[in-house]
């Protein structure tokens, strides 16, 4: 069994399967009584956010606890790290506190990737930069399984802000692991060519109407204007009409299909209000799939070892 979980490519078939088999069980105790399990007992999970985070750090802490694990929110502002302290540092008075896991968002690419080499606990990697984001394509390939009943085989079409989506990178890795097909979509300036050889069977494409027809689901992607520093499209109103899912555009999709999108929303931007409230949507279920996915990684990184 994998130590860390830095990338979606760390997973092969059998692995995220076996999370999502196990988020399925861990999906049974929001529904009791007492929502804990005792699995991680005695053991402490370090949330380490550089970066602002709703879902992710809320969900992590939710599964930490519901494990029954010691859980420190460890927050950049408010830290030493506004006075100047390095990741290298932090992750060393971590260490000295005796952190079994540390789940780290940070603005830079491969943030994760070093600090394994500072901490004896696992890593899970909750977004670095434009890179990737693990946990958010597992409790998404989950819910497509939820909802569709299979991943291998499904057409799902990524659309929005590729070039800055860590969400877009660690779906297309995991969708193909799984069986299933991608075809990314949005502007030229936000989907370069270069995404074509990120795996092997991953298709470009800039028209969304000439993709819906055929798409089991349909993934859209917040335009991240905080990472953008150029103008990627003519205006929001034009990104709207053109790349934008509306009621319109929804009844061009299959009628099993369905809509997801990781959140946060601009709603009106790249999705339709009553879209994104319809049935079709998956959202409020990506949330609380993220709460029992999480577990699972946890409870398979943790819950082995003494």
């Amino acid at each position: 069994m994998i130590k860390h979980l830095l990338s979606a490519a760390d997973l092969d078939a059998p692995t995220a399967t076996l999370i999502h088999d196990i988020a399925a069980e861990m999906a049974t105790v929001a529904g009791r009584e007492v929502k804990k399990l005792p699995t991680l007992r005695g053991r402490t999970v370090v949330n380490l956010f550089y970066e602002d985070s709703t879902r992710t750090r809320t969900s992590f802490e939710v599964a930490a606890k519901r494990l029954s694990a010691d859980v420190v929110n460890f927050s950049a502002k408010g830290s030493s790290v506004e006075k100047g302290e390095s990741l290298k540092d932090t992750a060393w008075t971590l260490q000295a506190m005796g952190a079994d896991a540390v789940v780290i968002r940070h603005p830079a690419s491969g943030a994760p990737n070093r600090l394994v080499n500072w901490v004896h606990g696992s890593v899970l990697n909750a977004g670095d930069g434009t890179h990737e984001h693990p946990t958010q394509a597992l409790l998404d390939t989950y819910t497509m399984r939820s909802r569709l009943g299979t991943v291998a085989g499904l057409n799902v079409a990524i659309v929005g802000d590729v070039l800055h989506s860590r969400v877009a990178r660690s779906n297309a890795l995991l969708l193909h692991t799984l069986g299933a097909k991608v075809t990314l979509v949005g502007p030229p300036t936000l989907v370069p060519p270069v995404f074509e050889t990120l795996t092997p069977d991953v298709r470009v494409g800039y028209d969304i109407d000439a993709v819906l027809p055929e798409a089991d689901v349909v993934m859209m992607l917040r335009v991240q204007k905080e990472r953008m520093n150029a103008a990627f499209f003519p205006s929001w109103h034009e990104y709207s009409r053109r790349y934008g899912l509306d009621a319109a555009r929804v009844r061009r999709l299959p009628d099993h299909a369905i809509v997801m999108h990781p959140g946060p929303m601009n709603r009106g931007v790249e999705i339709a209000p009553d879209v994104a409230d319809s049935p079709r949507s998956t959202i409020v279920e990506q949330v609380a799939n993220g709460v029992s996915v999480r577990m699972a990684c946890l409870y398979l990184l943790l819950g082995g070892r003494s």
